[in-house]
């Protein structure tokens, strides 16, 4: 019987150490909590991306697959309205000092610009082929949008005031994905997925450098880390996170993360990275220092959910949760544990 134990002990004591090997660094708590789903009932088919408007609280999302834009009262935990008349929305941002809603459109290549009370329609400009994700600077008073295909591609510029559009920041070789405007330089960086490389626009000049991806390709989101000076983008082929120096373009190093990524975002005061997969997980990426990072967690989400916002003045995550066979299209709503 004494036998008998030890045996069963020593059956425990591996089985634990085997436990820990495969998981070391899985954290005590979870990085993210999921504290609220809020339905969005007259939602199908794929949900792109997202902005908020601080003054009313609400989270203003493109249901590319269901031709709306979504406008969700985050305090009420409801989706108040749909704007409907899009074509395939991708892109939007909000501005709070003009009141206005900027939705940029793949299907007919039209940004559409919304009153943002009441949502009404108030000018639409022709920007180009698959017009996508949406920018704004506030200095200048710009929105920029990305737009183009396979083989050419641009930024365009609109004056947020009068909804012209102006000289674009750029002629590109296609068509650009993400793209972050720095707020300390006077630059636009933009991921070519399709070229496996980064570019770099002044806004000046209207110079462009290339950065070819050392490793990696199919790069579609990107955040910026401007106090460390790092780019972060996150390429599908391999599935990982790669980091670069903003100034020269050297890779610093990379992670493996979540596949079918589309969104990235970076929490300045944690130094962590959120990104969320189509795979069905967010990869939690914590920042060591700015040459060093470690995959933090794998937090178990839903396939297809690979879009949402990351909205630091009310230290919440919002992920998009698109219709299945499963569920219901949702906004899932995460709460960062320290």
């Amino acid at each position: 019987m004494k036998d008998l134990a030890t045996l069963c002990l020593a059956v425990l004591i591996s089985a634990s150490l085997a436990v820990s090997q495969d998981h070391p660094s899985v954290p005590e708590k979870s990085p993210l909590l999921l504290v609220q789903e809020i339905p969005l009932p007259n939602v199908g088919g794929r949900i792109d991306h997202f902005t908020f408007d601080a003054k009313r609280k609400r989270v203003i999302g493109a249901a590319l697959g269901n031709n709306t834009v979504e406008v969700v009262d985050t305090f009420a935990g409801r989706d108040i309205h749909s704007i409907t008349g899009a074509a395939a929305p991708q892109g939007v941002v909000y501005v709070g000092d003009l009141d206005k809603l900027f939705v940029a459109n793949g299907t007919d290549g039209k940004l559409r610009i919304y009153d943002g009370d009441s949502f009404k329609l108030l000018n639409t400009v022709d920007i180009g082929e698959d017009a996508d994700n949406v920018r704004y600077d506030p200095v200048g008073k710009k929105i920029y949008v990305a737009y183009g295909g396979d083989e050419e591609g641009g930024l365009a510029v609109i004056d947020a005031v009068s909804g012209k559009r102006l000289e674009d920041a750029a002629k590109l070789d296609a068509h650009p994905e993400s793209f972050q405007i720095a707020t300390s330089r006077p630059v636009i960086y933009g991921n070519i997925a399709t070229k496996a490389k980064v570019v770099v626009i002044d806004r000046t000049t209207h110079k462009v450098t290339e950065w070819p991806l050392k490793t990696g390709k199919a790069n579609y989101p990107m955040a910026l880390d401007e106090a460390d000076h790092r780019v972060l983008v996150v390429t599908r082929k391999p599935a990982q996170l790669v980091v670069l120096d903003s100034e020269s373009g050297a890779m610093v190093g990379s992670v493996p993360c979540v596949s079918d990524a589309d969104d990235l975002y970076y929490d300045a005061g944690r130094k962590r990275i959120y990104v969320p997969g189509g795979e069905g997980f967010i990869s939690v990426i914590q920042q060591t220092d700015p040459d060093h990072y470690r995959l933090l967690a794998k937090i178990l989400t839903t396939v297809g959910a690979r879009t949402g916002l990351w909205y630091e003045k009310r230290d919440r995550f919002y992920l998009a949760v698109p219709a299945s066979s499963k569920q219901a299209a949702a906004l899932w709503v995460y709460a960062p544990e320290d």
